[in-house]
């Protein structure tokens, strides 16, 4: 695939975004990749791309557990932003609680719940998902 892959990484935890970076650069895909540190933040972000009509992610990952606006929250303010582009969003969380994997699903955005820590090949799946 040689187009670019716009993915936005919503988490707290910097060594985590580090981590994921250097996972998206071992994939072989061109991705241009951006960190948002809490939901409120990711927010701001995606209503500015979106009213400029700038390239809008198609990939999503989202930790649940955050301070100002967590994942839940983020959920719920970006359903109000009533935003219609299609997005792979995918719950990133350390979290094991079987209610936030029955949580997730609740969610029409959210594709699925992947547990920390990102693999390689699962983040691999990701993408080849995006192309179908």
């Amino acid at each position: 695939m040689d187009s670019k892959i716009d993915l936005l990484v919503i988490d707290d935890d910097d060594i985590n975004i580090f981590i994921i970076k250097k996972i998206v650069e071992k994939t072989g895909y061109n991705i241009n990749m951006v960190a948002k540190t809490n939901g409120q933040f990711a927010i701001d972000y995606l209503s500015t791309i979106a009213e400029n009509n700038e390239n809008f992610p198609q990939l999503v990952l989202i930790d649940i557990n955050m301070p100002v606006l967590n994942g839940w929250e983020f959920l719920e303010a970006y359903d109000k932003l009533g935003i219609s582009k299609r997005v792979d969003m995918y719950m990133l969380s350390s979290s094991v609680y079987e209610n936030d994997i029955e949580k997730a699903k609740t969610y029409k955005t959210v594709k699925g719940f992947i547990s920390k820590p990102l693999s390689i090949n699962r983040l691999i799946e990701l993408f080849d998902s995006l192309a179908e």
